[in-house]
């Protein structure tokens, strides 16, 4: 085959060569702009089991590149004055241009033939290629001359960095943030070679503009930085190699993803590699990672399916088809990373204290989870453990062995939760005319027993007409009152677990069958009653349309809501919560997908939050001043012209101001046909962000479904407690478990199960040591 690659980055060069040395008879052809030997950038930094998988396909290159590798294991973040340590986190780095001359050999040893100084406009230029290789970066020529074809999205990131080296050599990877009278700025710093440290500076826009650096050249913005960080720096300069730059050397990051990663012109296939097709921040480095990794399973489908001209479409989609996993994975990690710090000032530089910042910080990807960090540094885990627990009131001794923060307890007014983990309130449909029963009795005890610290109760509807089917629990007479106070009583006597009461009224999406006689929202075929909501749009296109609620509505709502808060009391529940998510009444004036009024309960954000709060200040005025009251939000609607993060944040702050004491961040499920982004831990980043800027306790939900998710979350203060839901319907037992699962045996088994504990935690041990 006839090969040209465009571009003599990492991505073409080392594609070149395992191409070459898989068939010499190749032909094949690295065209390059620059020099031989010149490049843009420092350092770049490379996983352990990404130098394990180019030993396998290249052993010499491996070894040349590992030979001027700078190996360090450590992390250390100075922050507010302290400067912090972690350790077992094995990076290596090379200079972007030590590593590229190693490439540049290797070819030439191969017998590929490299053309610098090269400027390519086209792929046209090589009409006789069978194959083109686009590995000319991110502002790649060939991806934006087939735009249609490989419909790529390119995004700007708000934050503003600019790449500078120095001579002061760094033993660990370093994180320096340090404030200002405008706000904050951050600097990632790591050794590359024997002489020299990459030092990369970022800031926000607005921190940047309010600087003056917009208007700065060069020398001006790394006097500037040096300035702020002369520190860390301890006398030495810093450097740039972006002398070529025209105008100012701060750069926005762009997130790339694009649709196809290949072609066909005419007369030859065209392939996206590395930043062409993709990017990642450099928050976690893995940019050169991913063109590596790009080059070797191109190469590793053309020796699985033949290195020949007619095999080719069949190689690019097979490479695009195991490649496009790998880096979703990694970009989702890196955009994880990547928004920690563009709100990292805001969030939590000024907000968390130094031991959890640093916490935070070494999680900020979501892949490195609590037992990681055990894995790697059990020391510094066990003494942040150590950190988390007496500040939550737990008394450690020096040295102890401290609980999980999962299992740390959790005050809010007077009411302390004996651990963090929560049973999500989680619909059964199994009431009868909103009593509930034994099912109710077993399942809810059967949780409370399970180790849970706080038991919730599916919502509850303060009046027939609230429920959203037949099966609902209520709390609107005194026979619903005796038969919930037998279930706390229950919970109370046989557990240390906490009893939560979530109130809510269905609104528009009421009047439906139970999931297992018609599917899930269909309206029932008979025993309706009216709906209304704050707009008449009916959930479904058959569904029964809502009446849009008058001033004698909405009082009469409010009257039912308080009536059930006080029997709710008179019950003996601990935390009462306010459902306003989830598309249902209260939730329907929160959202503009379903709120189109036009008096003072629309528009604005204040306005459709005007009747949510009135039902909220009515409880909590009846509720005791001694229990704590939750707000449950959507805090996304997942849908064009809907509630976003942002506007949860202003919710979540209207609550604050009203009294709320805690907001249980979940998501959707206001209108059919929304599309929430899923993954694991999908909606945490809500429950962050409104605890960390609004200043709020929070409840982080969904897709949470182990102890090593919960306690990362608790950890990171992301979230002050985790509620589980399919897992508990799945395991009643669910957080007793989990304890034996990580070790913990602080947690106490019933006294009528203790003698299946040692059992179950032989089990455990068995199932860990494999079979033998």
């Amino acid at each position: 085959m006839r090969i040209v690659c465009i571009g003599g980055g990492p991505a073409g060069l080392y594609f070149a060569l395992l191409m070459k040395a898989l068939n010499p008879e190749h032909h094949i052809r690295v065209v390059e702009r620059n020099r031989p030997y010149d490049t843009f950038g420092w350092g770049v930094v490379f996983s352990d089991a990404t130098m394990e998988n180019m030993r396998r396909w290249d052993a010499q290159t491996a070894a040349d590149i590992e030979q001027a590798f700078n190996h360090w294991d450590d992390i250390e973040v100075i922050i507010q004055g302290r400067k912090m340590r972690t350790t077992g986190h094995g990076f290596v780095g090379i200079g972007r241009k030590r590593l590229l001359n190693i490439l540049q050999a290797r070819c030439e040893e191969l017998g590929v033939e490299l053309v610098f100084e090269t400027d390519v406009d086209s792929d046209a230029d090589y009409p006789d290629a069978d194959l083109i290789v686009a590995a000319d970066g991110v502002n790649s020529r060939i991806r934006v001359k087939y735009e249609a074809e490989f419909r790529p999205d390119m995004v700007m990131r708000p934050n503003r960095y600019i790449w500078l080296g120095t001579r002061k050599l760094y033993d660990a990877f370093t994180f320096d943030f340090r404030k200002t009278e405008h706000g904050w700025f951050q600097a990632h710093i790591y050794k590359f070679d024997d002489t020299t440290s990459t030092f990369i500076v970022e800031t926000t826009e607005e921190v940047f503009r309010a600087h003056g650096l917009d208007k700065a050249d060069q020398d001006q913005s790394i006097a500037f930085c040096e300035d702020l960080f002369a520190e860390v720096l301890d006398g030495a300069r810093l450097e740039t190699n972006a002398r070529h730059l025209r105008g100012s050397a701060w750069l926005n990051f762009g997130r790339l993803i694009c649709d196809r990663w290949s072609t066909f012109n005419g007369r030859s296939h065209v392939v996206l590699m590395g930043d062409a097709a993709h990017t990642a921040h450099f928050a976690i480095g893995s940019g050169t990672k991913l063109a590596l990794e790009d080059a070797i399973e191109l190469v590793n489908q053309f020796k699985i399916l033949g290195d020949t001209a007619d095999r080719i479409p069949a190689v690019l989609d097979a490479y695009e088809e195991v490649r496009r996993v790998d880096v979703a994975r990694i970009q989702n990690a890196a955009r994880n990373a990547m928004e920690w710090f563009e709100v990292v000032g805001e969030r939590y530089c000024d907000t968390l204290e130094p031991e959890q910042f640093m916490y935070s910080l070494l999680t900020r990807s979501q892949r490195i989870s609590h037992e990681n960090l055990r894995l790697r540094d059990k020391e510094w885990l066990e003494g942040y453990e150590r950190w988390f627990a007496r500040r939550a009131g737990v008394e450690v001794a020096d040295g102890s062995a401290p609980p999980p923060p999962m299992f740390t307890p959790f005050k809010l007014r007077g009411v302390t939760i004996p651990n963090r983990i929560v049973v999500s309130p989680m619909a059964v449909y199994s009431a009868e005319d909103g009593v509930p029963n034994d099912f109710h009795l077993v399942h809810l005890g059967a949780r409370a027993m399970g180790g849970a610290g706080l038991v919730f109760g599916e919502m509850t509807c303060p009046s027939p007409d609230a429920r959203i089917t037949h099966g609902c629990l209520g709390l609107w007479n005194d026979r619903q009152a005796e038969a919930w106070r037998r279930v706390v009583d229950f919970v109370r006597q046989n557990s240390d677990a906490r009893a939560g009461l979530q109130l809510g009224h269905a609104g528009r999406k009421g009047a439906t069958q139970r999931p297992w006689e018609g599917g899930g929202d269909e309206p029932v075929e008979a025993g309706a009653w009216p709906l209304i909501s704050a707009s008449p749009i009916a959930y479904l296109p058959h569904s029964q349309t809502p009446r849009a609620m008058n001033r004698e509505d909405m009082d009469r709502v409010k009257a039912d809501f308080v009536r059930a808060a006080r029997y709710g009391v008179e019950i003996g529940f601990d935390v009462l919560e306010l459902h306003c998510a989830h598309g249902y009444l209260l939730a329907s004036f929160l959202s503009p997908l379903t709120n189109l009024r036009t008096d003072e309960y629309g528009g604005s954000h204040e306005n459709r939050a005007r009747f949510p709060l009135e039902v909220f200040r009515a409880v909590r005025e009846g509720w005791p001043q001694d229990k704590p009251v939750s707000v449950r939000i959507s805090c996304h609607d997942w849908y064009p012209g809907g509630n976003t993060a942002d506007d949860a944040v202003i919710f979540a702050r209207l609550f604050k101001q009203a009294g709320a004491d805690m907001i249980d961040c979940s998501s959707g499920q206001t209108l059919k046909g929304d599309k929430p982004v899923y993954g694991r831990l999908y909606q945490t980043p809500f429950s962050d962000r409104i605890r960390n800027e609004v200043g709020i306790p929070t409840v982080a939900v969904g897709a949470i479904s182990e102890a090593d998710h919960a306690n990362s979350i608790i950890a990171a203060g992301r979230a002050d407690l985790c509620a589980i839901a399919r897992p508990h319907l799945a395991d009643p037992s669910w957080t007793l478990h989990e304890a034996a699962k990580i070790g913990y045996g602080g947690l106490a088994w019933p006294k009528q199960y203790r003698t299946a504990r040692g059992q179950y935690e032989a089990n455990l041990a068995r199932a860990a040591a494999g079979p033998k």
